[in-house]
């Protein structure tokens, strides 16, 4: 498949490890320049079990200067930085520091997110982990916040920024992707990550119809169940059997479907979700 992507400057957030760092690779893959955020994030986020919550802490611990390195080392252009996306000071110097590494910003892929286990239930009904294989605790004030500072509020000011550049430079070409979850419309035992997750397909819905005049496209991937290094053997076994396709899905399953939304086959595709997870949600 022709990309026609060859040249473009693309920004990934959330790139040290998963379906961030596979999609840096895929699109640099297709000649494009990536810039990678990323932000290390303590054992506390990882997963159930003591092997997948120590491999998974160490991957998320790792800095994305690995994928960098790889992508440089095939010959193509990259770089990255450590940011905390939370911090709305923060979104601009993102932009400034790719511009001034790679040039200016084409394709914006917001796959940084965070996610901690909370409930609506009593602190003495708790009982196990979430779904996602977390140590699950009750909503709190924190909790909530968090989330919707780096999966919402960050998502829509790295698109306003985005934008608001674009236009400045008299761009008539862009190609903006985020990341959901396909269990955002209810997700127990992960209220307030599948509540923000949700709220992102909102935001990427509006500002599609709002930033199509420029000549952006914006658009939705909302994986199923990947194995980013957090899933159990337990966890895998009941993913595939929920797969239709009945195997385990890989951070480059996603990257690939990144790579064609940004693409010019994609071209007459914009406000759209698509559900990257082998069949395991369908509309």
């Amino acid at each position: 498949m022709n990309t026609s992507l060859g040249g473009r400057v693309a920004l990934v957030t959330g790139g040290n490890h998963g379906i961030g760092a596979a999609t840096a690779e895929a699109l640099a893959a297709e000649g494009v320049a990536v810039f990678i955020t990323f932000l290390r994030l303590p054992d506390a986020e990882g997963g159930s079990g003591e092997q997948a919550r120590g491999r998974y802490a160490r991957i998320r611990a790792e800095a994305s200067d690995e994928a960098a390195r790889r992508i440089r080392d095939r010959g193509g252009r990259a770089d990255a930085w450590e940011a905390d996306l939370a911090d709305p000071a923060t979104i601009p110097d993102v932009f400034d520091r790719a511009e001034a590494a790679l040039g200016p910003v084409d394709v914006l892929v917001n796959n940084a997110d965070h996610c901690t286990a909370d409930t609506f239930r009593p602190a003495e009904a708790v009982r196990g982990p979430s779904p996602g294989g977390m140590p699950m605790g009750p909503l709190t004030p924190e909790s909530y916040d968090r989330h919707v500072a780096v999966n919402c509020r960050a998502t829509a000011l790295m698109m306003a920024e985005f934008a608001r550049r674009h236009a400045a430079r008299g761009a008539s070409w862009g190609r903006i992707v985020n990341l959901s979850t396909d269990g955002a419309p209810v997700f127990p035992g992960e209220v307030s990550y599948g509540a923000t997750k949700y709220a992102i397909e909102s935001l990427s819905r509006s500002a599609a119809v709002e930033l199509g005049p420029y000549g952006i496209t914006v658009n939705v991937v909302s994986p199923g169940p990947i194995q980013t290094g957090y899933m159990t053997e337990e966890m895998e076994h009941r993913a595939i059997l929920e797969t239709p396709l009945g195997r385990l899905g890989e951070p480059a399953d996603v990257a690939d479907v990144i790579v064609l939304l940004v693409s010019e086959r994609a071209r007459w595709l914009t406000g759209q979700i698509l559900y990257a997870g082998g069949g395991h949600r369908m509309i």
